[in-house]
């Protein structure tokens, strides 16, 4: 099967045995907080103009072109690169690898952040991970922490012997789940100098533990026996199953649902390669990734931790810096939830970002 006959399946077919809406309800989510926009405010819009395909508008301020490098596991990834206008061939200048959301691809979320980020300065890639978007790796849509944590360096390889880049001045942005990742790349790769990361998810807490650490023994033996079974179904012959969002609100939606909804599924985030799909056979390779164990190696580089002040998503956040080692800061941005800080660039606290990392990438 072609990985375009496997998009039309995930579409048509209904959601996977351990989706996001199983787990979110699973998780007691009822309760988490979906931020709105409000009437009068314009966030990242979708333009697909000629050869820009993103889910943002282009600046003016900014050159971008498409890049392309293998992983250490021998997987090529496709990245866009941002560089600001006129940069001094003389100089060099500190650069950012830029991680998506899970499911979500570099056309969109981290797309922005980094060309935002290269309008203030930085030279920036945004990737898509391992078996996702434009990257390689067979087959497609599947979870595999050791690739997606090892992007993130063959991210600082790439950017590190550009000519105008300084090698001893890179850091790394992580969005939701790539927060998470990013956290555990920089445990164990030092070339990353300051970490950051929004909204982030531990994806491993929240496959094994789910959403605020509601789920049972029972429930975590019953998602783990239902993966397996889909894989003696797959061993067989019989048809891939994958977890993604709904395409349709149903009544009884859960509220995290439809924060993940409002963006993925309509014009302000959609993406025709952002299906969030992903395996379900994959999902039990993140019950033992536990990116906040060793938090603290990181020391004594910086941590910036990003969370919305109302997001469900803020204890992820909370119970890394917990367990972090100075210097660290945990920032709360004020009424913002998850999802809001993806794109909406009003209140993405991006001159945060800047002197975070202008004062931790110094000359």
């Amino acid at each position: 099967m072609t990985q375009e006959n496997e998009v039309d399946l995930i579409v048509e077919q209904s959601v996977g045995l351990i989706d996001r809406r199983s787990l979110m309800k699973l998780a007691g989510a009822g309760a988490a907080t979906a931020g709105l926009l409000t009437a009068m405010e314009v966030p990242a819009a979708a333009q697909y103009a000629g050869a820009w395909d993103k889910t943002f508008p282009q600046s003016d301020l900014v050159d971008h072109r498409k890049v392309s490098y293998a992983n250490r596991l021998g997987i090529n990834l496709v990245a866009d690169m941002y560089s600001p206008k006129n940069l001094d061939a003389s100089r060099t200048y500190p650069a950012l690898i830029v991680g998506h959301p899970y499911g979500g691809v570099k056309e969109q979320t981290s797309g922005l952040y980094a060309q935002t980020m290269a309008e203030r300065g930085f030279i920036t890639i945004a990737h898509d991970a391992s078996y996702n978007g434009e990257s390689g790796g067979q087959p497609h849509f599947i979870s595999s922490p050791e690739a997606v944590v090892e992007d993130f360096s063959a991210g600082v390889d790439f950017v590190g012997v550009q000519p105008l880049v300084d090698r001893s001045r890179i850091g790394v942005i992580g969005v939701c789940a790539s927060g998470g990742f990013a956290l555990a790349a920089a445990q164990i790769d030092p070339r990353m100098r300051a970490v950051a990361t929004v909204s982030m998810y531990d994806m491993g807490s929240a496959m094994r533990d789910g959403l605020n650490h509601t789920m049972t023994d029972d429930d975590r033996r019953n998602a783990l026996a239902a993966a397996v079974e889909q894989r003696w179904i797959e061993a067989a012959g019989g048809q891939k199953q994958y977890g993604a969002l709904p395409e349709v609100l149903a009544a009884d939606t859960d509220p995290v649902t439809r924060e993940f909804f409002d963006y993925y599924r309509t014009p302000r985030g959609r993406h025709p390669r952002a299906t969030t799909s992903m395996s379900v056979t994959g999902n039990p390779s993140l019950f033992q990734f536990r990116p906040f164990d060793h938090v603290d190696w990181i020391s004594p580089r910086p941590v910036l931790l990003v969370a919305g002040e109302t997001a469900h998503s803020r204890y992820f956040s909370e119970e890394a810096f917990a367990k972090a080692a100075e210097p660290k800061e945990l920032y709360i941005v004020p009424a913002a939830g998850h999802v809001d800080l993806y794109h909406r660039t009003a209140i993405i606290p991006f001159d945060k970002l800047q002197s975070f990392f202008e004062e931790h990438l110094t000359a």
